[in-house]
């Protein structure tokens, strides 16, 4: 009965992805969704902006075993990313009517760091994307009872989602994510008040991880402890604002102050509804702790979707991996496209001469096939778990990409030979620390190298000749 209902679900998303398909007529269409999404819909996408295999599976684990402490980077720096792009970036932006971000660094610097910034972007989705297809494949893993593999599953899963996402674009993206935004809420409130029940109340659940100390969040009072959680905070909160899927689901909008308000809408109900999965794979411990605690040594990602199987009723089942399965989707469609957007118009078709608007969609199309495929191989055979693929893949981003684009929108003696000397310092520092660490360094190689970003921007703006080392 699950299995036929998760089949269901399935056929049912595909089918309102390819309708939606039916509205694309040309690349805008394709790309922003012709900038012409309600309130409504611009809040749901927003906010599904993250809700996806780290919000469900990815961020719960990740409590259960470390803490507030541990999930400070996703939801509390994510949400704030999506809080103050509303406030600081989007108006700015959305008066731009451009299609991409990259295409903003080209309009303020040049061409050079337009390449830069928009490979630093889209080097930065490969983890994010590979993170939402593994968890494709673990849920159809568990729904079957492993008739289908973890490998196998992932394959079907990418699949799914790139056939809807290759017709419908953005479209398809913004009407999915409305629709699965109620499956996604409606379902896990519905999860909670099960599991509330069995773990003996929220109260009880609560009280519990309290008394743990699962629920403190700020660190002790010295350096050693503050500097690596505000690197931790910053690397998503600051690293993903630069983002193409930031800037699409908000330039999606209909005019500006929808831009704005859906924004913030949306991540201030992400930030909210991430505890639900928080909460349920912690009550997971309570009802089980045998159980439960030797599975958080093996694979803690298997924690809710084991509680959900082995200790909820049929429909709960049913609701729970619909619920997830929404999120993913939502998250990966998005997730592909974004890169293949913004790789296709601020890389490859300035490299093949003019093109018409039917050719430059049809190039977008490829390239998003070409994207899947390379992401698809690195959740075939990577082992990193769904936070660490999600959370370590915006560091090249806070490194290379957020100073040009701050400094660019607030500071006018921001020039070209300021942009690039502050993506060859921040990458230069970033990598040199991850290459050369020193042991228990208490500096994340992110915050050196976003630091270096800044001096880099300031010294090559205001310095008078041509010292870059980027030509």
């Amino acid at each position: 009965m699950l299995l036929s209902f998760v089949i269901l679900y399935l056929l049912i998303s595909v089918g309102i992805g390819l309708f939606a398909a039916t509205r694309v007529q040309n690349s805008k269409d394709f790309a922003v969704a012709g900038r012409s999404l309600p309130l409504p819909i611009v809040t749901a996408t927003v906010f599904s902006t993250w809700f996806g295999a780290e919000a469900v599976l990815g961020i719960s684990a990740t409590f259960v075993k470390e803490g507030l402490r541990g999930v400070v980077a996703d939801p509390f720096g994510s949400s704030m990313c999506l809080i103050l792009a509303g406030l600081f970036f989007a108006r700015r932006l959305y008066r731009l009517n451009i299609l991409t971000v990259g295409d903003y660094y080209r309009l303020r610097f040049d061409r050079r760091v337009e390449v830069l910034c928009t490979l630093a972007v889209v080097v930065s989705y490969f983890g994010w994307v590979a993170a939402q297809f593994k968890v494709l494949g673990l849920v159809l893993n568990a729904v079957t009872d492993g008739a289908i593999s973890q490998s196998l599953g992932i394959v079907i899963g990418a699949a799914i989602v790139l056939m809807y996402t290759t017709f419908g674009g953005m479209f398809s993206v913004a009407i999915l994510d409305f629709v699965q935004i109620s499956v996604i809420m409606g379902g896990l409130l519905y999860i909670s008040s099960v599991v509330s029940g069995l773990a003996g109340g929220v109260g009880t659940v609560i009280e519990h991880a309290a008394v743990a100390g699962k629920l403190d969040f700020f660190p002790q009072a010295s350096l050693t402890a503050w500097i690596p959680f505000i690197g931790a905070w910053m690397t998503m909160m600051l690293g993903s604002i630069p983002q193409q899927d930031v800037f699409q689901r908000i330039t999606s909008a209909k005019n500006e102050r929808t831009a704005v308000r859906g924004s913030l809408l949306g991540g201030t109900l992400y930030f909210g509804f991430c505890f639900v999965p928080m909460f349920l794979a912690y009550a997971a411990t309570l009802i089980d702790p045998v159980k439960f605690g030797a599975l958080l040594e093996q694979d803690s990602q298997l924690v809710l979707p084991t509680l959900i199987l082995q200790h909820t009723p049929i429909l709960a089942q049913v609701v729970f991996f619909g619920a997830v399965l929404s999120a993913v989707m939502s998250c990966s469609s998005a997730t592909l496209l974004a890169p293949s957007v913004t790789l296709s118009e601020n890389v490859i078709r300035p490299m093949l001469g003019p093109l018409n608007d039917s050719e430059f969609l049809r190039l977008m199309r490829v390239v998003l096939v070409g994207f899947a495929g390379v992401v698809l191989a690195i959740a075939l055979w990577s082992d990193a778990t769904i936070y660490k693929l999600v959370v370590n893949t915006y560091e090249v981003t806070l490194v290379a990409a957020f100073v040009p684009l701050f400094a660019g929108l607030y500071w006018k003696h921001a020039t070209t030979q300021g942009a690039l000397c502050s993506i060859a310092a921040g990458v230069t520092g970033w990598l040199t620390m991850e290459l050369f660490a020193i042991p228990d360094s208490v500096w994340p190689p992110q915050l050196i190298g976003f630091v270096m970003a800044g001096a880099g921007m300031v010294a090559g703006s205001l310095w008078p000749s041509r010292v870059c080392v980027l030509k």
